[in-house]
């Protein structure tokens, strides 16, 4: 396998990031970061921000030099008009027209799909709170290299209130359950290639009960997904079982298979 050079956008902004680290719980880009070394620990990695001001005309020339972008999650909705929003929108459109091969995950699809035209919008269904259960992939998604020797319905961590509702043209549909039609997808435009997921293959069960847990009064009383703490336990319970279940290979499949894509 040659050495690959990947780019990693943080989809957080820093004072965000800085909140999870203050409590002891790893940034996205750290949780991404491990999960890749554990297939290729010989990745050339860059983190960037998009989130910042950002000099376009001096990072542009350089964008071209990576095999792939993936793009991370975030606590963001993508339908709040925030500078910070715009300017991740912003890049992910420069993206398009540099790079070849992108993974889109959680907040990263929902930016990759508004970019390119689509629409996302607060779930009606549901919300994913630390898993996501029976997602069924779609007879697309069975043939699609990205899903490849992954089970055709699976479980795997999540953590999510909003969701696709309109996807960009000539879109391929791969994944999807209960709460969100679209959990994955595959499109191009400009010169790249998005595979996007609504979940997170690169978290673990155990990183998703310490959020939920950090989060738990936000849960219960702005989000009102938990009646008490109760519910909150109970819920943890329930992922804490799960975690017997869960191999870490299958888990974790989709980033295998999209470094293979782009090797």
């Amino acid at each position: 396998m040659k050495e690959l050079n990947i780019l990693i956008c943080e989809g957080n902004t820093p004072e965000e990031g800085k909140v999870f680290q203050d409590v002891g719980i790893p940034t996205h880009t750290e949780s991404l970061k491990e999960s890749l070394a554990y297939y290729d620990n010989k990745l050339k990695i860059d983190v960037l921000n998009p989130c910042l001001e950002l000099n376009l005309n001096k990072i542009m020339p350089e964008l071209k030099k990576y095999d792939g972008l993936i793009w991370g999650g975030s606590s963001l909705n993508i339908y709040n008009d925030t500078p910070e929003i715009r300017r991740q929108i912003s890049f992910m459109k420069e993206s398009f027209k540099n790079i070849k091969k992108i993974l889109a995950i959680c907040w990263g699809m929902q930016v990759a799909v508004t970019a390119a035209g689509g629409e996302v919008k607060k779930g009606v269904k549901g919300s994913h709170i630390g898993i996501a259960n029976d997602i069924e992939l779609t007879n697309q998604g069975l043939n699609n290299p990205f899903y490849k020797h992954k089970n055709n319905k699976f479980n795997t961590p999540a953590f999510n209130f909003d969701e696709v509702v309109t996807v960009p043209t000539d879109t391929t549909h791969l994944a999807s359950n209960k709460i969100n039609n679209i959990q994955g997808l595959n499109f191009k435009v400009g010169v790249s290639e998005v595979w996007g997921i609504q979940y997170h293959p690169e978290i673990t069960y155990e990183k998703m009960i310490s959020i939920i847990k950090f989060r738990k009064n936000t849960l219960i009383e702005k989000r009102k997904r938990f009646a008490n703490e109760e519910e909150i336990n109970n819920h943890i319970s329930f992922i804490e079982e799960e975690i017997k279940l869960s191999e870490k290979n299958s888990r974790m499949l989709e980033l295998k298979n999209w470094l293979d894509i782009i090797s």
